[in-house]
């Protein structure tokens, strides 16, 4: 199992807390309801933005309006703003650490998706992962997934038959 990067609090690793081996696909928050729902209305935007073809994004289509609430809604969850205190700048908010932690989780993905990233889906056999294209020639999620792909093109034109 990949290590868990959430802590990180990248957009592109909450989306990629579902994860796939040989055994199927996986998901790093099955006990995390709030953080699950999140990451699926996300997963949601994701595919819609990229126009993923893989069967884990099929009907994505139809949940766009509803992921969009979600994400608004959690963002929502903790409010916060700038307060002077002995001089300096502090942020207050009134909600509790991990629905803070959450409603932030939530502001930056809208600010992700407000970015126009150049945001795709992995498409080596078997992936489920999104990435950012950050470089133009860069066409996987990760070298595996490249070796992967290169591996299935290459076993596919020396056994068709």
């Amino acid at each position: 199992m990949p290590v868990s990067r959430l802590d990180q609090g990248s957009t592109v690793d909450l989306l990629n807390t579902v994860w796939a081996d040989r055994a199927g696909v996986h998901d790093e928050l099955a006990e995390v309801d709030e953080k699950r729902e999140l990451r699926d209305a996300l997963r949601v935007l994701a595919a819609d933005r990229t126009s993923d073809p893989r069967p884990v994004a099929a009907g994505h289509q139809d949940r766009v309006a509803e992921a969009v609430a979600t994400v608004n809604a959690v963002s929502a969850l903790a409010p916060s703003w700038p307060v002077l205190v002995d001089g300096d700048v502090r942020i207050a908010c009134d909600a509790g650490p991990e629905e803070r932690r959450l409603g932030e989780l939530a502001a930056e993905a809208v600010r992700f998706f407000g970015s126009d990233p150049q945001l795709r889906a992995c498409l080596a056999p078997g992936c489920v992962l999104y990435f950012v294209k950050d470089h133009p020639r860069r066409a996987w999620c990760s070298t595996a997934c490249g070796n992967r792909e290169r591996a299935a093109r290459h076993y596919a034109r020396h056994h068709s038959s």
